[in-house]
């Protein structure tokens, strides 16, 4: 079952928080005009019947027995309720309401000659006043829940737009722009809770960078204090006589150093310090002269050639570390394909985890779920920091089964078509 979310903007909630409330407000107040007036005029219609049949009970009786007013003795369709006053000596007003046109008032008195006097009318002029009240106030309400709308959309409008340049700021400081401050970003005069969290994000993001700072100078100078006891050490193995363990010892100094040398350049790219030297290179061509001398097994395809501005340096050691990664955790055969700016280099070996599909490369953190102690995760990770200077993107996935024939590992390196102007200007996106 698919599950759809339905996003709204703050000021459409905010504009439909209003007009609801604005509705209940102008549907409460209507209805109490409403009554208040249909009462005081149903008293009004009582009190103007009861002088009615007063009057026309002293025309009665000081004529002898003439009527006017419309008057009527022991109407036929006398009100029960009437009738029953009547036989108790009280003079009594009674509403009828059949719900279909404006209430019929009565009035009643009893005679001294034991009969009743009653009159009977309806005040359609006043009824029709209350229809006229009624299309005011249905109409004052609408007014009001329009008003409302357009004032929450004014405020909703208002504080979303300050909710975006936010988020807008906040996603270019999480990108590493270092010079990016949400309340800045935010401005206005007004100064609300938007202000409150941006200083909260810019505060958060002030300590975040002064953490990572540290902890980059720290690396930094751990390895470079490590530099030289492992070139000494290194150096002192070549003395070593020839033998098994001499090759061991070489051989795992050697990996420290390259280690030591990947740290380094890790907080070197962490730093943001690095900038590209650009060159215009056929990449066909150049691609097809690295991959021999790195990986001469790798087979090459040229789709689609190009020139690209770009720095060489970088770009084969981008590729050096795509390769290596493949050939260690994948399997073969690896191939790379030229398609125009575009670099590919896949692999036949399982794929890439989930989590760096997900979260990107991460040192530390190799890119195989079965490559424990066979790797430190740093080469991928200044893949992506390379790439990052020169402005490219590089994107890593797996291989579709069904239409790419297999599985595998593919990462894709998209250059630009224009040198970047500052590190980082084009952001690395993870796919």
């Amino acid at each position: 079952m698919v599950k759809l979310a339905l996003r709204s903007g703050l000021r459409w909630k905010v504009s439909l928080a209003i007009a609801g409330v604005g509705a209940l407000v102008a549907v409460a107040l209507s209805l109490v005009v409403h009554n208040a007036a249909r009462v005081s005029m149903l008293n009004s219609s009582r009190d103007q019947m009861d002088d009615r049949v007063q009057i026309a009970q002293r025309y009665y009786e000081s004529t002898g027995g003439k009527l006017m007013l419309r008057a009527k003795v022991d109407d036929p369709n006398l009100p029960k309720p009437l009738r029953e006053a009547a036989d108790v000596g009280l003079r009594a007003t009674y509403l009828q309401d059949d719900g279909n046109a404006a209430p019929e008032v009565w009035a009643s008195t009893p005679l001294r000659n034991g009969k009743v006097l009653s009159i009977h009318s309806r005040f359609k002029d006043r009824y029709s006043i209350l229809k006229d009240l009624d299309r005011a106030l249905i109409i004052g309400s609408v007014s009001v829940v329009l008003g409302g709308c357009a004032l929450g959309i004014l405020v909703g409008g208002q504080l979303s737009r300050r909710l975006r340049k936010a988020a807008t700021a906040a996603r270019k400081l999480a990108d590493g722009d270092p010079d990016v401050r949400v309340r800045d970003a935010i401005g206005g005069r007004v100064r609300d809770e938007t202000d409150d969290l941006a200083r909260a994000v810019d505060g958060m993001a002030e300590a975040l960078r002064d953490r990572l700072e540290a902890e980059r100078r720290v690396t930094a100078d751990i390895a470079h204090e490590l530099r030289t006891p492992v070139t000494g050490l290194l150096t002192a193995a070549e003395l070593l006589p020839p033998g098994r363990p001499t090759e061991l010892v070489r051989d795992r100094a050697q990996a420290m150093r390259t280690l030591v040398e990947d740290v380094l350049e890790v907080a070197r790219l962490d730093g943001f310090a690095e900038r590209a030297e650009m060159q215009d290179i056929e990449l066909g061509e150049f691609v097809r002269r690295r991959v021999r001398s790195v990986s001469p097994e790798a087979h090459v395809k040229t789709v689609r050639d190009a020139y690209v501005s770009t720095d060489p340096r970088r770009l084969e050691r981008i590729l050096g570390n795509l390769l290596a990664n493949a050939a260690k955790h994948g399997k073969g055969p690896v191939e790379v394909t030229v398609e125009g700016r575009v670099l590919r280099v896949r692999d036949h070996g399982p794929g890439f985890p989930e989590e760096l599909l997900r979260e990107g490369p991460s040192r530390f953190r190799t890119g195989s779920e079965d490559r424990a102690g066979k790797g430190h995760g740093l080469g991928l990770t200044i893949a992506a920091g390379q790439a990052r200077v020169l402005g490219a993107r590089l994107t890593f996935r797996n291989a579709d089964p069904e239409v790419e024939g297999g599985s595998g590992a593919i990462a894709v390196l998209w250059l630009p078509e224009s040198s970047p102007t500052s590190t980082g200007s084009f952001p690395i996106i993870s796919v």
